[in-house]
C-alpha cells in the first residue's frame, strides 16, 4: 500500500508489500527527489494532468474516500483462491442485518458472474474474515480516522490472507455496500484497475442515484482467475456490463463540452476527458474525481463564467449547480425556474456562455427552443425564448473565442 499524507511542506510515503496473503512490511519515506515521479505515477492513473507537482486536484484525490491499497503498484503474479466455493464469516461488535446484508449483496455481485460460491458462517473458521478496526489495529495497515482510506483487504492466502478489514470509525450508514464490493474484488485477488468506471478503480464512487455493478473491464478480470457463470448469458442478456467510453469510438457522442480555466472538457454519461494546452495526452476520467459527489454525474450542459469565476452545471432534470473553485455555493441545487425559465422547461440540452458578450445562451428542447439570459455585474437581470427551425436533439454546443 502506498498512502501520501500531506503536512503543509512535508510529504510521507509509507508502502507496503504484501505476499501470498502474509505480510512483509516494507517501510521507508520517499525522498523530495523522488516526489515528482511519485506524483507524476498517481496524476497519470487518475487521468489528472502529469506535472509532477502537488497540485490542488492531485491533494483532492488523495483526501477522497479510498482503499487502502496502492494506487499504482500492481501485485505481480496472479494470486487466486484454488477452489469454487468460500466461506466467510463476520466479526461485528454487535448483531447488525444491515451490514449482513450488505456483506451478501456484495458477494452476490461476484458469483453473478464466475462460477464463485460463498457461504456465511457464524462461528466455525472461515476463509475470509471480515471485521472492523479502529487506527493500528497490528496488521501494518493502520487506519487513519474518518474519510482518507476507509478499508483494506489481502490477498487469497492462509492465515490473512483474503480477510477484509473496515475502519470501525467511518460512518458507515450509506456506503458500505459500494466499499464491500471493490474489497471483495481484492479478496478474490484482483488488483487496482487504472478504468474509471471499473469497481476496482482505487477511489470510490459514491455518487447519488448511480446504480453500482460491475464494468466490462471487472467482468473480464474476474472471469479470467474464475471462468464464467453458466448462467451468466441469461442473467446479463438484457443489460450487459457497461464499456468505459472509448474516446476513439468513431460513433462516440459527448452530453456536454466546456472551457475550464484552461482545459477542454468532454463530458459523456459518468465520465469527461481533459486536453490541456500543455499535455499532449488526453486521458478519461470520473467527473465526481473534479468536484463533489453530490453532484449528479450525467450532466447535458456545462459552462465557466469566468467573469465570476463559477461554474453552472445543468444535470438531466430540473436543478441547477452552481460552483466557486469547484466547491459548491451555498444554497444548491437550485430549480432552474429560478433562472428565469418558464415551469414548461425541465431540463437543458445546451449552454454556451460568450466572454465578451457577457451572456449566455441555453438550447431546450426538440424543436429548437433558444432561451438566452444575460448578466450585469451582479446576476442576469432578462431571459427570452425564441423559436429556432427545427432540428434533432441538441447534444452539446462549444465554441472557443
Amino acid at each position: 500500500m502506498c498512502t501520501v499524507k500531506t503536512e503543509h511542506s512535508c510529504y510521507h510515503s509509507t508502502c507496503k508489500t504484501l505476499v501470498e496473503g502474509e505480510k512483509k512490511h516494507l517501510a521507508a519515506c520517499t525522498t523530495l527527489n523522488t516526489l515528482p515521479q511519485t506524483f507524476k505515477e498517481m496524476q497519470h492513473f487518475f487521468g489528472l494532468p502529469q506535472s509532477g507537482e502537488l497540485t490542488d486536484e492531485t491533494l483532492a484525490v488523495m483526501k477522497r474516500p479510498r482503499c487502502g491499497l496502492s494506487d499504482v503498484e500492481p501485485f505481480g503474479e496472479t494470486i487466486r483462491w484454488k477452489k469454487s466455493q468460500l466461506s466467510y464469516r463476520s466479526e461485528l461488535p454487535i448483531p447488525v442485518s444491515r451490514v449482513h446484508k450488505a456483506f451478501r449483496a456484495a458477494w452476490k455481485i461476484w458469483s453473478n458472474v464466475t462460477p464463485m460460491r460463498f457461504r456465511k458462517r457464524r462461528r466455525r473458521e472461515a476463509d475470509i474474515v471480515i471485521s472492523f478496526h479502529s487506527g493500528d489495529h497490528y496488521d501494518g495497515s493502520p487506519f487513519d480516522g474518518k474519510q482518507g482510506i476507509l478499508a483494506h483487504a489481502f490477498l487469497p492466502g492462509f492465515g490473512i490472507g483474503g480477510d477484509v478489514h473496515f475502519d470501525a470509525d467511518e460512518d458507515w450508514s450509506f456506503n458500505l455496500f459500494a466499499v464491500a464490493v471493490h474489497e471483495f474484488g481484492h479478496a478474490l485477488g484482483l488488483p487496482h484497475s487504472s478504468d474509471p468506471g471499473a469497481i476496482m478503480f482505487p477511489a470510490y464512487n459514491f455518487a447519488p442515484n448511480y446504480e453500482l455493478e460491475l464494468s466490462f473491464r471487472d467482468v473480464k478480470d474476474v472471469q479470467q482467475m474464475y471462468g464464467i457463470n453458466p448462467n451468466f448469458a441469461a442473467l446479463f442478456s438484457k443489460k450487459p456490463p457497461p464499456r468505459t467510453p472509448d474516446k476513439c469510438d468513431p460513433d462516440l457522442s459527448f452530453d456536454a463540452v466546456s472551457e475550464l480555466q484552461q482545459e477542454v472538457l468532454f463530458f459523456k454519461d459518468r465520465f469527461m476527458w481533459r486536453k490541456h494546452p500543455q499535455f499532449e495526452e488526453i486521458r478519461i476520467t470520473l467527473t465526481s474525481s473534479l468536484w463533489p459527489d453530490a453532484i449528479p454525474p450525467y450532466l447535458d450542459a456545462v459552462y465557466e463564467n469566468s467573469a465570476k469565476n463559477l461554474i453552472l452545471l445543468c444535470p438531466s432534470g430540473h436543478q441547477y449547480w452552481m460552483l466557486k473553485q469547484l466547491t459548491v455555493e451555498e444554497g444548491f441545487p437550485k430549480n432552474i425556474t429560478e433562472l428565469g425559465f418558464p415551469p414548461r422547461i425541465k431540463s437543458v440540452d445546451a449552454a454556451l456562455h460568450l466572454r465578451k458578450e457577457r451572456f449566455t445562451v441555453f438550447f431546450t428542447g426538440m424543436m429548437g427552443n433558444l432561451f438566452m439570459y444575460l448578466y450585469s455585474h451582479c446576476d442576469c437581470y432578462h431571459i427570452f425564448n425564441q423559436l429556432l427551425v427545427p432540428s434533432h436533439h441538441l447534444q452539446f454546443i462549444f465554441a472557443i473565442f
